[in-house]
């Protein structure tokens, strides 16, 4: 059975836990009573409640303390509430943290405005030295946690609520810094997706349009700026679609690191979904869906060739 990404993370933690006794485990009053970390290592695992920044906090001190701690919460209490605990322990003391946020973007939909996240990678971005990954289905969170542990550096994890997302073919060492699941003409448009829901949407429009699709998992400055170039050296017009906003996102990143690229960006907006419903009727109402998508790679190969460009459209 394919785990979700939080479940993903739960399970290769707590593998890593029994090789290696410097892993523990701390949780905003998310773990519930089935954790398997907590199940396994008792000992090692803490649940803070809902204090995200003292969280970190402590995570800090453990690490300091030699421990390789794992932190958990949603994505909004961990990249907002706690951001200035983030900025001090991540950025500016360069503890050795991993934060995992689910709920990333509007996953936890039906839970409301408090409890979507579609400001994170621009308060991430912002803070030098923190290692920033958007994995995609189970095999490439494995491999992101497994990372994570063995570098000692700060890192922020973001993943979706429950739903389970079939991997990408990987290589077998370590994760690409572009994965190209499909390359086209070079002349043609590229979709560039990032995280959960992006990544979905780019395979449906890549299956529909024939057009190249890139893969990318972190999306830290320095990560970028190597993709950037490797993209520029097959591509000069991308769709980057992420279910982010507009501002401070993956898109915005790569039009500034890409100058003479064209780089069009379809992502959550700027409106507040002020209506209930699941995962994608939320999207779908902010104008990050499937057609967008089409509507976003369409124009962009239309004024490629010299013809209008057709109105209509949700890329921003």
């Amino acid at each position: 059975m394919t785990l979700s990404g939080r479940d993903a993370y739960r399970d290769e933690l707590t593998a890593l836990a029994a090789q290696d006794t410097a892993v523990v485990c701390l949780e905003a009053d998310l773990g519930g009573k089935n954790h398997p970390f907590q199940t396994a290592y008792p000992e090692r695992f803490f649940n803070v409640g809902i204090a995200e920044g003292a969280m970190v906090d402590m995570a800090a001190g453990l690490a300091a303390g030699g421990y390789k701690p794992f932190v958990s919460t949603f994505a909004p209490f961990a990249a907002l509430r706690a951001a200035e605990s983030l900025k001090l322990a991540l950025g500016y003391l360069n503890a050795g943290v991993t934060v995992v946020a689910p709920y990333a973007g509007v996953s936890g939909a039906w839970f409301g405005t408090t409890h979507h996240c579609l400001e994170d990678l621009a308060v991430l971005r912002s803070v030098p030295g923190v290692t920033i990954a958007a994995p995609y289905g189970e095999a490439e969170m494995r491999a992101v946690v497994r990372s994570a542990a063995r570098s000692g550096r700060p890192h922020y994890i973001r993943t979706g609520r429950n739903a389970a997302y079939e991997s990408l073919d990987l290589p077998a060492h370590e994760l690409p810094l572009v994965n190209w699941e499909f390359r086209a003409d070079p002349d043609d448009v590229c979709l560039v997706s990032v995280g959960e829901e992006g990544t979905r949407l780019s395979l449906a429009a890549r299956a529909a349009t024939g057009a190249s699709h890139a893969h990318l998992v972190y999306l830290d400055h320095e990560h970028l700026a190597r993709a950037a170039a490797e993209l520029a050296g097959r591509h000069t017009r991308f769709v980057v679609v992420e279910e982010h906003r507009g501002q401070g996102g993956v898109a915005e990143a790569l039009a500034l690191l890409l100058p003479r690229c064209e780089v069009v960006g379809v992502n959550a907006g700027h409106d507040w979904p002020a209506e209930g419903g699941d995962h994608h009727e939320v999207m779908a109402r902010l104008g990050f869906d499937l057609p967008a998508v089409l509507s976003a790679t369409d124009r962009l190969r239309a004024g490629a060739r010299g013809r209008p460009v057709p109105a209509g459209g949700r890329a921003r």
